[in-house]
């Protein structure tokens, strides 16, 4: 079975081989094993249930929380040529009903399903009438109490299969699982004997940097506006700071949108949308822009304050570089944030042993901040992967100052914690060491300490500082609960009998980092990149859909002329080649000059250098053809046909040529009575997208039409 995934793989996605662990999932799924497969955010998770899917009698069902996610993969296999379907609230009753007839009568082999619809009776009558071989999972981890993301919807789903009249096999997958979540998962899932794997949580695309000390709305200004044509998102902890940091950006000139729990389902609807389209670069918004974000061109996640885990971190960070290229993620520290986090966990609604394993978790991502480890390698070791090199690319690995000798700052703060016997937090500790006068400190007769007033010489808050510090290096600890105490490891002890020298590095507060979008660009990728723009804006979907930007860059540099060669190309499977594969060829050989006088002349790949104006004795450009075949009276269809291409293509062909102010008969692409209506609705709707402009007119008004007002009245498409 494994030989058909493979096949598929080509076929369908486009890609040669599986990444690491793919083909161990898929293979174990395909044989009937329940299965537990822990793989980083862009991993491939999807292609592991997916493939399993299409080679599967029957329906696979797939259980997601999220609505936005759901309908990116729903449509993404469609255009794949997949048959998929979700039901979830976003749907109404006619619609609802209709996907759960069609799903009775088979016609799906992936139907999207929120958990909590797993309780309505019409989904009862469903899974006894339709053969399930397969349920996945996705975001697993939202099963477990010990996870960073608990969602009690989840628990009811052991319940679910059970009742099943045939149980199918389960699959659960999660990018962010302790071993002790994973516990949690096969546990409280009643998984039969699974199969775990785990592909390993580091990111090398990504760069993990922490920046602290610095003004941090100067900082941002600055950061944001090096990368003004990438995409990111800055993650704040508080609805309040979101309106701010939003506020902030606009005021800059920059195009911002917020998305918060404060805001109402369309508010937020519109934003996810604007930012999926890429019309707006920049999301300002707290964790509700949660789990199903599938933008994969997020070039950097900035985290405006410390965030609560470091499994929420990560996943958030990790919405970077999902297509695999060079993106940034920076963690703004300040000590401060420690008590906002602090703050939401006492007011938050779980119990008091949820809300200590919060806090507790919340002291790890401390140690996060203030660490001078190699931060993936930090992070990894989290997640229980050990013998990871470093990333040599995070900020800890980048700094370059020197050590400074602290090792009598430590014996300092070390003694002064062992004499407290564990029984007061880290501000009390710092308050002695800097001599305070605190009533609190007074009273418990802690003036009395030997160690009172050592480092009076110091601000509170650097004192402070120095033994967070030493809590992340591990020569002390945190104890449980929502007031931690402070307390000695074992660590401490070659310290202060003067075995171990403590160095500290005072590193640079900025990481230099690279505005440049990652790769290179040429005229091709840029044509490229205005074609799908185009593509997606007649398709109504964003254009990552489309194509990655990495499969565009493929494309510029290997130059394809036939779909032959197309296909070679990672990324790009038959349904792709079919769909788009004229188009493509077309722009390339139009970049490259190719005269494209014949079908075989533009398929053999012969002739790639063409001049590109017209002098007597030369051939046209490929565009300039299909403009003076249109022009000596053939219709687009018929010059489509003619030469072998899409009539897409050649529409886009003549409005490029009017564009470069061509003479054209206006009266043949903007029937007469058509161009008030397109210039009242384009007055309307604007020219973002235009789809909803092709909506608000009558059906028989076309693209070309569209597109023809817009070149003929010099408007700039969005």
């Amino acid at each position: 079975m494994i030989e058909q995934a493979k096949q598929l793989l080509k076929r369908i996605y486009g890609y040669d081989t599986f990444r690491k662990g793919q083909e161990d999932i898929i293979s174990a799924i395909s044989e009937g094993s329940d299965t537990l497969a822990i793989l980083p955010t862009g991993g491939g998770k999807s292609i592991c249930y997916q493939i399993p899917a299409m080679l599967l009698p029957g329906t696979t069902l797939v259980i997601s929380p999220l609505i936005s996610l759901m309908k990116d993969q729903v449509d993404s296999l469609r255009r794949l040529g997949v048959s998929a379907a979700f039901l979830n609230s976003s749907l109404g009753a006619q619609e609802y009903r209709e996907i759960l007839r069609n799903a009775m009568l088979g016609e799906y082999k992936l139907l999207y399903v929120a958990p909590e619809r797993l309780d309505a009776p019409m989904f009862q009558s469903l899974s006894e009438q339709l053969h399930i071989p397969l349920i996945a999972i996705d975001e697993a981890h939202c099963v477990s109490q010990w996870g960073h993301d608990f969602r009690p919807s989840y628990r009811q789903l052991a319940g679910h299969l059970s009742r099943m009249p045939n149980r199918p096999i389960v699959a659960a997958f999660t990018a962010t699982a302790t071993t002790e979540v994973a516990d949690d998962i096969v546990a409280m899932l009643k998984l039969r004997d699974p199969n775990r794997f785990v592909t390993g949580f580091a990111r090398p695309n990504l760069s993990l940097s922490v920046v602290s000390g610095v003004d941090k709305k100067r900082f941002l200004r600055e950061f944001v506006k090096e990368r003004q044509e990438q995409s990111g998102i800055i993650y704040t902890a508080t609805r309040k700071e979101a309106e701010e940091v939003c506020s902030l950006l606009q005021q800059s000139g920059l195009e911002a949108g917020k998305y918060h729990g404060g805001l109402s389902d369309s508010e937020r609807a519109e934003t996810q949308e604007k930012f999926r389209f890429d019309h707006i670069r920049i999301m300002v918004a707290t964790n509700a822009f949660g789990m199903g974000i599938d933008k994969p061109n997020v070039r950097y996640v900035l985290h405006w304050q410390l965030p609560g885990d470091l499994e929420s971190y990560y996943q958030e960070a990790g919405r970077a570089g999902r297509d695999g290229e060079e993106s940034d993620c920076v963690l703004l520290f300040e000590p401060a944030d420690m008590q906002v986090q602090r703050f939401l966990i006492e007011q938050g609604t779980g119990d008091s042993d949820r809300k200590s394993i919060q806090l507790s978790k919340l002291h790890l991502m401390m140690n996060y901040s203030r660490t001078q480890r190699c931060l993936q390698q930090f992070i990894v070791d989290y997640f229980g992967e050990s013998n990871v090199p470093n990333c040599g690319k995070c900020s800890s690995c980048l700094d370059k100052s020197e050590p400074i000798n602290r090792t009598e700052d430590a014996k300092m703060a070390l003694s002064c914690v062992g004499r407290m016997k564990g029984r007061f937090g880290v501000m009390m500790a710092a308050k002695v060491l800097k001599g305070s006068r605190d009533k609190r400190l007074l009273e418990f007769g802690l003036d009395r300490l030997s160690t009172y007033g050592l480092m009076r010489h110091l601000p509170e808050k650097e004192v402070a500082d120095w033994l967070y510090w030493l809590v992340a290096e591990g020569y002390m600890r945190l104890s449980e609960g929502q007031y931690p105490m402070v307390s000695l490891t074992s660590n401490a002890l070659p310290v202060l009998e003067g075995r171990e020298a403590i160095t500290q590095r005072v590193r640079a507060s900025v990481r230099q980092t690279s505005g440049n979008d990652s790769g290179s660009t040429s005229p091709l990728f840029d044509a490229l990149k205005q074609w799908r723009r185009e593509a997606a804006s007649v398709e109504g979907v964003p254009p990552f859909m489309i194509f990655f930007d990495a499969t565009l860059r493929e494309i510029a540099n290997a130059r394809p002329l036939s779909i032959n060669e197309l296909l070679s190309i990672k990324g790009i499977g038959t349904a792709k080649a079919d769909k788009y594969g004229e188009d493509i060829i077309s722009v390339v050989s139009s970049q490259d000059g190719e005269p494209g006088s014949t079908v075989s002349a533009m398929n053999s790949g012969r002739s790639r250098k063409a001049p590109t104006a017209h002098r007597e004795g030369d051939e046209l450009p490929s565009h300039m053809l299909s403009l003076e075949m249109f022009n000596n009276g053939m219709t687009p269809s018929e010059i489509a046909k003619e030469r072998g291409f899409s009539q897409v293509t050649v529409e886009g062909h003549i409005i490029r040529c009017t564009d470069e102010g061509h003479e054209v008969e206006w009266e043949r692409i903007i029937p007469s009575h058509q161009e008030d209506l397109i210039l009242g609705a384009i007055e309307k709707i604007g020219i973002e997208r235009l789809k909803p402009i092709k909506d608000e007119l009558p059906s028989e008004i076309t693209y070309f039409a569209i597109h023809g007002v817009i070149s003929k009245h010099g408007m700039k498409e969005g």
